[in-house]
Formats: structure tokens, sequence, C-alpha cells
């Protein structure tokens, strides 16, 4: 389903694509403005969406930005429905980088806010309600959301940003499989608890099915983590017994057979 996009644009030679889904969230947003205000109400929904997801791709951005510093390749950000996703090539590693690329969404939104904040500050506290549908309230809008954005971002939810920066600082303790189990089994704890309270608490259906995807997705990376650890024990038992096996008997024409490879997923 992720193959059912449509690419807009390049931007920092990155390419910005878009779910086909996408088009239903725009709809909804436009019929629930068209309800409270008519065209201008249409309009103006469809603004805050556009300007919504502009500050989505401007966290993407920071992610992307700082990993290829890393020399890892982005080939597109993918916007969806319940978020941005940007694709690495490759996740470095060093605890320290994924420090630095994981942090670095979060820290646009919090900049972000930085900048709206002096700007919407009086009417944000202000007693007397701001004009519907104006460019202030648009401002502040953007200003909570991008506040929420960060706040939720660290949830310690993997592989959401809180969740990595945990795997991240786990990795300075102990290897990087272990890291990643304990940053997954973690999320497997925590995301089924946020999903039923986005749904029966917060009536937020969107919200529920973003964490039952945030769970699969956890979950395939790890298992993706753990297969690459498994196959890299396979090789370097395999060229282990080569070499054992070339100072045993010079003259033997054949390396012995390779190991079998058992994925275990409970490791």
């Amino acid at each position: 389903m992720l193959g059912w996009s449509i690419n807009l644009f390049r931007i920092c030679g990155i390419h910005l694509a878009v779910h086909a889904s996408f088009v239903l969230l725009l709809a909804y947003f436009g019929y629930e403005g068209w309800q409270s205000g008519g065209l201008v109400g249409a309009l103006w929904s469809l603004l805050l969406i556009t300007l919504f997801f502009g500050c989505v791709v401007l966290h993407e951005l920071g992610h992307s930005l700082a990993a290829m510093r890393y020399g890892v390749q982005v080939p597109r950000i993918l916007l969806m429905p319940i978020g941005g996703m940007a694709e690495f090539d490759r996740i470095p590693r060093q605890p320290s980088a994924e420090l630095v690329i994981t942090i670095a969404g979060p820290a646009v939104n919090f900049g972000i806010v930085a900048l709206l904040l002096p700007v919407v500050w009086t009417d944000l506290w202000s007693t007397q309600p701001v004009a519907a549908h104006s460019v202030m309230a648009l401002l502040i809008q953007l200003t909570v959301a991008n506040g929420l954005m960060g706040v939720f971002n660290l949830l310690p939810v993997f592989p959401m940003d809180g969740g990595r920066i945990l795997r991240a600082l786990l990795a300075t303790r102990m290897n990087y499989l272990r890291a990643t189990y304990w940053a997954a089994m973690i999320a497997k704890v925590l995301a089924p608890i946020l999903a039923l309270l986005a749904f029966f608490y917060y009536d937020s259906p969107l919200l529920g099915v973003l964490f039952i995807f945030i769970f699969v997705v956890g979950d395939a990376e790890y298992r993706q983590v753990l297969r690459r650890e498994q196959e890299a024990e396979h090789w370097a038992e395999w060229a282990r017994r080569i070499e054992v096996e070339r100072l045993r008997d010079a003259g033997r024409d054949e390396p012995p057979p390779p190991p079998f490879i058992v994925h275990d997923s409970n490791r």
C-alpha cells in the first residue's frame, strides 16, 4: 500500500511524495470546514491542513538532512494521512549518530513554536475569543500543533522518535540487537494501551490507527535487525570454517558448505 503514492517534487534532493489516500484527508477537512463556515471555512480548513503537513515535511527534513551528514541516502519523504515518513537506505548504528538524527525532527517543531510564539502570545492567552477563520486563529493552531507534534514524537514508542532515542541510549549499555529488542518490547506494551485510549477515551480513530501502524512497523524493524545480525553471524561462521579447513588441509579444493541460518525471534 505504501506504493500507492504520487511524486510531487524534489526538496534538498529528496523526492516528496503523498500517499493516494491523502486526498480523503483533504476532502474530510474541506467538508468539516464547509459545515462550520461555508466556502470560507472550507478554504481555511484546507489551508490549515496544508500548512500543518508542511510542518510535517520540515520535521522529516530535519531527520533527513541530519542523516545525510552521516552518509545516509534519503530517496524520499512520504506523506500519509497519519503523518510523514522519511525513507533511509540505512540507519547508523552509532548511538550518537542515531541521537542526532532522531532529535533533529522534534527540534524543528520546537523551533517553529519559538518563531510563532511571540506573534500569537497575546491572543493565545487572551480572554477574548479569536475571530474564526482568521490569520491569527491559523497561526495559533499551527503553534499548538507543532508543540504537540514535537512532544508526541518523543513518546518512547519505537520506532517513533522517542523510541529511537531510547534505543540509542540503550545501545550505549548493550549491543545494538538487544537495544532494539528492548525498545520494541516497550513499544509493544505502550502502543496497544495508547491505541485503546485514542479509540475509546479521546474518540480519535485516526490516532488509534497510527498507534496500530507504529506497533506493526516497530516489530517489523526489530525482526529486520535480527535477521541481519543472524546473517552476519552465518557468514562470519562460514569464513571461520573456511579458514580452519585451509589451515588443516592447504590442498583442499572446495570450501565446506555454509552452516544453516536459524532465525530465532526470541533473541
